[in-house]
């Protein structure tokens, strides 16, 4: 079993950035690939970014040069570093893990909401 808490929501103008974090604990971190997801009111949730155990990252094109994501395995911990946020970027974010053994958790989602 794996647990995720994220951490790190808020609201925020437009242009701002933001900081999310994801605790993981229950599995060996280092080696689960570890994504972000987000879901906007009336819309279905959408791949954000991911990084596997090697550190390599992908990221939909419509965050791509604006948000990072990357972790810190000493404290099972992955991060959504989110620059130049829009309006758009308003959702629910939620961290997912997909552990070695072809499981995928996910954490409760913490509310980023951008303002004008």
């Amino acid at each position: 079993q794996v647990q995720l808490v994220e951490s790190g929501g808020g609201l925020v103008q437009a242009g701002g950035p933001l900081r999310l974090s994801c605790a993981a604990s229950g599995s060996i971190f280092s080696s689960n690939v570890m994504y972000w997801h987000r879901q906007a009111p009336g819309k279905q949730r959408e791949f954000v970014a991911n990084i596997d155990s090697s550190g390599r990252t992908n990221y939909s094109n419509s965050v791509r040069g604006r948000f990072t994501i990357s972790r810190e395995n000493a404290k099972n911990t992955v991060y959504l570093q989110m620059n130049s946020l829009k309006p758009e970027d308003t959702a629910v974010y939620y961290c997912a893990a997909l552990t070695a053994f072809g499981r995928t958790y996910w954490g409760q989602g913490t509310q980023v909401t951008v303002s004008l």
